[in-house]
């Protein structure tokens, strides 16, 4: 390996643990946490996704941010291909967010925890497969990221 390939190596397995961690949290929300506020009543359900989705927004906001980054560093310092692929995908989070998730996100922000009933509950539903394309993102992302520190 060239010095700067290897110099490239610090900012590189932060930036795969940084999507890693995106990813875990993503899959988490998908089999762990969806599922379970699902088997509350509309109203529960509704109170425990708004804090719950302002929480992981937050979380998962700042990984995606900070893993481009590095990824971007990693580039940047080895010339790799991969480690700019990796942060493209994994900061790709952010436009599918707000384009795709968020129209979602504010139909249920506007629903008082009172008026929730069988839309909310669809639009959760709903909310929770669009989601899945986040974690898909973060699975290609780490996978990118993998690669470009294994090869």
């Amino acid at each position: 390996r060239r010095k700067s390939e290897e110099s490239a190596m610090i900012p590189g397995l932060l930036a795969l643990s940084v999507a890693a961690l995106f990813t875990g949290a993503a899959v988490y929300i998908n089999i762990v946490e969806q599922p379970a506020r699902l088997v509350l009543d509309d109203r529960g359900l509704l109170a425990e996704w708004k804090p719950a989705y302002a929480r992981g927004f937050a979380m998962q906001a700042t990984l995606a941010i900070v893993g481009f980054l590095l990824g971007v560093a990693a580039w940047w310092m080895a010339g790799d291909w991969r480690w700019l692929a990796g942060a493209v995908v994994l900061v790709a989070n952010w436009p599918y967010t707000l384009l795709i998730i968020l129209p979602v996100n504010r139909k249920l922000d506007a629903t008082p925890p009172e008026k929730a009933g069988p839309r909310s509950r669809a639009l959760i539903v709903h909310w929770g497969r669009l989601h899945a394309g986040r974690t898909l993102l973060g699975f290609l992302a780490t996978a990118l990221y993998l690669v470009a520190a294994t090869v």
